[in-house]
């Protein structure tokens, strides 16, 4: 009995030194495949680093090494967003030829559109609309990209989607129309451009104001002469 024990113990250490030593050598085989390639996850997270910090160069030689261009970080954010988002045209241009996704958006649903509407980069605006983004898509909280581009008060992003054919008087979420946005922020420049592609002021959200009412309400009385001098 004890001799058959012996033998059992005598197996089994064999068996776990044997086991052990297979572990170790793929563990050793796995650190140099990653040093030899290095692990597509790893290029994906480096090229959202580098997108972050606006390093074009360490982005593009990571894509050529085969990063994954709609790689997105834990916010969400795709290099082709984070790019728009800083303004960088050239980027924006490189992505979209290489075949970034033009409406991927972030967690929040916001799109790369909607990142350069609200931070007026017009040159990105008209690639990315040159690209077929979609101009009517709503993050989170129902918000497209005219509502940012006109709660930012950027008139020149407000008349490009205008001119994509967006409904000047469009309602959106909870009636508003794109210039009770721009008057509720207080946005001037926006507020006339509206008003000069055929705003109508009148028009009242689900409460019954209207833009002039909105912006009496924010303390933009700039905003509420504005209207109050403008025609219709």
């Amino acid at each position: 009995m004890k001799t058959n024990q012996f033998v059992c113990t005598v197996l089994f250490l064999a068996g776990t030194i044997f086991l052990t030593a297979v572990s170790f050598t793929a563990v050793v085989n796995l650190a140099r495949a990653q040093q030899d390639n290095p692990d597509v996850y790893t290029m994906n997270a480096q090229l959202l680093v580098a997108s972050r910090a606006g390093d074009a160069a360490t982005v593009m030689r990571l894509l050529d090494r085969g990063a994954a261009i709609n790689s997105r970080n834990r916010a969400g954010n795709s290099a082709l967003l984070m790019f728009a988002e800083q303004g960088n045209s050239d980027m924006v241009a490189s992505l979209l030829k290489r075949g970034a996704n033009v409406d991927l958006p972030d967690l929040e649903k916001v799109t790369p559109l909607m990142a350069a509407a609200h931070a007026g980069h017009r040159v990105v605006v008209g690639l990315l609309l040159d690209h077929g983004a979609q101009t009517r898509s709503e993050d989170q909280v129902f918000r497209t990209a005219m509502i940012y581009a006109a709660g930012a008060g950027q008139p020149e992003i407000v008349n490009m989607l205008l001119d994509t054919g967006i409904d000047v008087n469009q309602r959106y979420r909870h009636e508003l129309t794109a210039l009770m946005w721009a008057a509720g922020y207080g946005r001037s420049d926006a507020v006339i451009a509206l008003l000069a592609r055929g705003a109508d002021k009148t028009f009242v959200d689900d409460r019954g104001k209207n833009a002039m009412d909105i912006a009496r309400d924010a303390g933009h009385l700039n905003v509420v002469a504005l209207l109050g001098d403008s025609g219709r």
